[in-house]
Order: C-alpha cells, then sequence, then structure tokens
C-alpha cells in the first residue's frame, strides 16, 4: 500500500492506493489536483468560492456548476430525510458563534467576542425552500437564505476522490480529516483496517474498525473548538435552537454506502442525541453507528458488532 498526503479543506487528506506504482503516482497527483478544485469551488472562505457566489445572489437564479447543482441536491434529499436536522442553512449562525474564517485562523486568536450589532439566535431560514431548476441548471437560494455546504462537500470530495483514484488501482481509500470512502479490499486483507480516534485523545485509538468498500464518517464536538468571551464554542449548530449543538456525545462513526450520507449522518445523530437514533436507525438500517459518550464508552447500533475489535485500556 502507498501513501499520498497533503492539506486541503482545514484538513489533512490521506489517499491510499495498491497498485503499479508508476499509476498510484500519478493517481495520486491527480487526486491532489481534484481535491483543490472542489474546494477552491465549494469552500465558503474565499470570496472567489462558486458557493460564495451563490450565498451573494440569494433571492435571484443563480446559474450553478453540475456539481454544485449534485451537492445541493443531495443536501435538500437528507434535509428531508433526518427531519431537519442535517440543515445547511446554518451560516448565519455559525458566523454567530464565532466560526467566520478558517478554523486555522480561528485556533490563532485566543477568545473572539460577539459583534454588538450581530442579531441574537432566531427561527433558521428554510432550507427545503432552496429550488433548483436542473433544466436551466441554477439554484435560487431564499433572499434570507445563506448556506455552508462544509461536512457534506467534504465528504462527496472524498468520494470522488477516491473514484479517480480506482482508475490507477487495485484497491484504494481517500481520507478527508475523518471522512474516508474505499474501493475494493486491499490484498491479502478481509478488510480495510480503520481507527476509531479516541476524541478526547486524538493519539490514541477506542477500537479497531473492519469495514469493506464504502464510507466511514465521523464527526466531533470536540476537536474543532474555540473561546467566545469567556464560552466554549463548536462547529455543529443545532438548527433547533441556532446554537452549538448541547449533545451527550463527544463524537459519532457512522459506515454507510456512500461517503456524504456517512457524514451527514453522523452530524445529525451528533446534534439529534439519545431523541434521534430510532427514527433515522430505522430510515437507513443499512448504516451503522458508533457513538463515544462524555466517560469515553462506545454505543452502537447491532450491526456495528461486526465491525467493530475494541482494545484493552
Amino acid at each position: 500500500m502507498e501513501y499520498h498526503t497533503f492539506s486541503a479543506m482545514s484538513t489533512t487528506i490521506v489517499a491510499a492506493a495498491q497498485g503499479s506504482s508508476t499509476l498510484v503516482t500519478a493517481g495520486f497527483r491527480q487526486v491532489e489536483e481534484l481535491v483543490q478544485a472542489y474546494e477552491r469551488r465549494l469552500t465558503r472562505f474565499s470570496d472567489q468560492s462558486e458557493l460564495s457566489a451563490l450565498n451573494r445572489s440569494a433571492g435571484s437564479w443563480f446559474k450553478a456548476s453540475p456539481d454544485l447543482i449534485k451537492v445541493v441536491r443531495l443536501a435538500l434529499t437528507y434535509h428531508h430525510e433526518t427531519g431537519g436536522l442535517f440543515n445547511p442553512a446554518i451560516l448565519n449562525s455559525l458566523e454567530r458563534a464565532g466560526y467566520d474564517r478558517s478554523i486555522e485562523s480561528l485556533r490563532a486568536l485566543d477568545r473572539i467576542e460577539i459583534p454588538a450589532a450581530w442579531p441574537v439566535p432566531g427561527r433558521m431560514p428554510e432550507f427545503r425552500r432552496v429550488e433548483i431548476d436542473g433544466q436551466r441548471g441554477a439554484i435560487r437560494l431564499p433572499r434570507d437564505l445563506r448556506i455552508d455546504l462544509g461536512g457534506i462537500a467534504k465528504g462527496w470530495i472524498a468520494e470522488q476522490a477516491a473514484r479517480l483514484l480506482s482508475r490507477f488501482s487495485t484497491a484504494c481509500s481517500v481520507d478527508a480529516g475523518g471522512d474516508l470512502f474505499a474501493i475494493g479490499i486491499p490484498a491479502g486483507e478481509l478488510g480495510w483496517q480503520i481507527g476509531l480516534e479516541d476524541p478526547f485523545h486524538p493519539d490514541q485509538n477506542l477500537a479497531v474498525l473492519t469495514v469493506g468498500p464504502g464510507a466511514v464518517a465521523t464527526s466531533s464536538v470536540i476537536k474543532r473548538r474555540w473561546k467566545q468571551g469567556q464560552t466554549e464554542r463548536h462547529h455543529l449548530i443545532d438548527p433547533r435552537t441556532s446554537e452549538p449543538a448541547e449533545t451527550p456525545w463527544a463524537s459519532v462513526t457512522v459506515i454507510a454506502e456512500q461517503a456524504a450520507l456517512a457524514e451527514v449522518l453522523a452530524k445529525a445523530l451528533l446534534i439529534g442525541g439519545t431523541d434521534s437514533i430510532l427514527d433515522l436507525t430505522s430510515r437507513y438500517p443499512r448504516a451503522a453507528f458508533i457513538a463515544v459518550d462524555r466517560n469515553g464508552q462506545l454505543l452502537g447500533t447491532e450491526n456495528s458488532k461486526e465491525h467493530l475489535v475494541e482494545l484493552s485500556r
């Protein structure tokens, strides 16, 4: 297995592949170019991105690329299927909580303050009101709505990158900061071995997952944190309150068939907590999830056991 690591989307991207070294090297180069191109298009942290242009166009029809339309259409589907727990219309709330710049820039500050003129949290804009005209290749956001596609875009990009890399390899995976998509199985193995990270001690694993082709995504309220005034904040906004979610879990990992779905379910389960388990697991019975609570204990669906090997601690 050969590996290639680079930085993009405010995280570390790790591509892994088996096959001819010459082909794999060429594949790694194309994967890096693809991820960086998608990042330039879908990031909210650049005024030059297509997503930023879409947000500025709110209230009017916006001529969008096929890729942006695909991601927004996926987001609308998952918004409906998660009962609104997944809601990209959180951008105003994210910025109010202090997440108005990249996480690297945010961490460089000791703390941030709420601007005096910033409005108090109100009702979340209705993402379901977003319109897509497939024939015209256009999207219209309601006038009062701006969106952040960070998580779902990261998962979707990881899957597109892995599918590209599979043209150059016999088995491969792309991991975008916890959103992983794998194609094939490494030679001589029963599956991909993936560490389930301890959210409180990132240099340690709580368990090892054995998974086949498909996706694994982890969402956490521990990693992306900052101080706003005297209050600790994180990046997972609960659309029911417009504030960073209060959840009994530190992280949730989901195993699913698509990377965007795994990412969305990990966030929805983390935000919804125990009240969301029955609805989401019954709607997606083929997905497996594992939560880590505040004491470092694991809780998962019955089908997660076939993937999980706990480590002695």
